[in-house]
């Protein structure tokens, strides 16, 4: 969008009266302008500047500045950002600029990650892709009418997706897999998982897995699993996209469930609850499910989450077959799935008192999933061929 707006300045400049390219010649980082007029910057190539449009208003970063800015707010909030900027620096970028030109910038991410979906990386032996969910707080015009977890029913927050990629070919002492250094890559959104049984286009979820997957070469793969946290969504995604991949459900999921349903049962604070989720952990482990069921069934009848967890373990039986799993040196629990929620959505979006618009929210995770992927800098460069072409 921004790129597209640029050519079209760069086009119209000639047609610009003088008034407002004094204004905008002048402008670096103030509002020049509360009238409707078209807006452009000079096409000298030593004062190119990169023009935000918002409302009526705009202001004027520099490329490099603009840069910077993308990078700072995709890591921390738009308040610390904009203090990084004048500490490292010496750039006075007010905290509602940074906002607007990172969530402008996330959206262009966001629009290039739907088309570019070249290859990245080599195609390891085996390849892991995992898919989470995680809440984020949004406002209160964003969740109006939505069903939720609140007392009254009511929602806060909406469910970010994240798709992660990556690789384990390296070893510890004792011959399990290991996640290789730099080999995660993260792609995100708040979006829906859901689509028509009558419908030939797949989920927005289901199509951002298989960019992801496409990227990295996940399907080509000679051996390729699928892991999750048990969420019905995330079976039948895989089913859908990657019917040849092994199903693994998540071990640390697993025995975090298994630690909830003891505290459901004896209580939070009861000595007892620790000792019981360890003895079943350790069976897990072992692939001893029919065990984990027998310790349950007296607890059934009165507790419903006890219930709901033996359900939970009969659902994925197959997906939990750890010691064969180990036979065959894949990982069932990396800490790559456990993490990306908190990685990519929980550091920057889930902060004391923040509380987002949906498309706010998907900017800044846009542009957060490619930094962490290591995907800015060649985001860059496509962004920036068509403004040096232009010039």
């Amino acid at each position: 969008m921004l790129a597209r707006n640029w050519l079209a300045c760069v086009e119209n400049w000639p047609s610009i009266g003088a008034v407002t390219r004094r204004r905008l010649k002048a402008c670096s980082g103030r509002y020049v302008s509360n009238e409707p007029t078209t807006i452009a910057p000079t096409v000298k190539v030593d004062s190119v500047r990169a023009i935000m449009l918002c409302g009526w208003r705009c202001f004027s970063l520099t490329p490099g500045v603009l840069r910077m800015t993308g990078s700072t707010a995709a890591l921390v909030s738009f308040a610390e950002s904009s203090a990084l900027l004048h500490e490292l620096a010496g750039v006075e970028v007010s905290v509602s600029q940074v906002q607007r030109a990172a969530e402008a910038l996330g959206a262009e991410i966001a629009a290039d990650e739907r088309v570019c979906v070249e290859r990245m990386g080599e195609v390891a032996p085996t390849m892991y892709l995992g898919m989470d969910g995680t809440g984020v707080p949004m406002r209160p015009s964003e969740v109006a009418g939505r069903a939720g977890k609140q007392p009254d029913g009511s929602a806060r927050t909406r469910e970010a997706r994240v798709v992660t990629v990556w690789t384990a070919e390296a070893r510890d002492e004792e011959g399990r897999p290991l996640r290789d250094p730099g080999s995660v890559t993260y792609s995100a959104a708040i979006e829906s998982a859901a689509a028509l049984d009558t419908s030939p286009q797949r989920s927005d979820l289901a199509e951002r897995a298989l960019r992801e997957a496409t990227r990295r070469g996940f399907a080509e793969a000679p051996r390729c699993a699928v892991l999750g946290d048990g969420s019905a969504w995330i079976w039948n995604t895989a089913a859908e996209l990657f019917p040849q991949a092994i199903q693994i459900l998540d071990r640390f999921h697993a025995k975090e469930a298994l630690h909830r349903t003891a505290q459901s049962i004896f209580g939070a604070t009861s000595p007892q609850a620790k000792p019981w989720a360890m003895a079943r952990c350790a069976e897990l482990d072992e692939g001893k499910l029919q065990a984990i069921i027998r310790a349950l069934r007296p607890h059934i009848g009165s507790s419903d989450p006890a219930a709901k967890c033996a359900s939970y373990l009969f659902r994925n039986r197959r997906r939990m077959r750890y010691p064969k799993f180990h036979a065959l040196g894949l990982c069932t629990s990396t800490g790559v799935l456990g993490a990306c929620c908190k990685v990519v959505i929980g550091t920057r979006l889930k902060r004391a008192g923040m509380h987002w618009s949906v498309s706010g929210a998907n900017a800044i995770i846009a542009l957060r999933c490619a930094k962490l992927s290591g995907r800015f800098e060649d985001f860059w460069e496509r962004r920036s061929a068509p403004l040096q072409a232009a010039a």
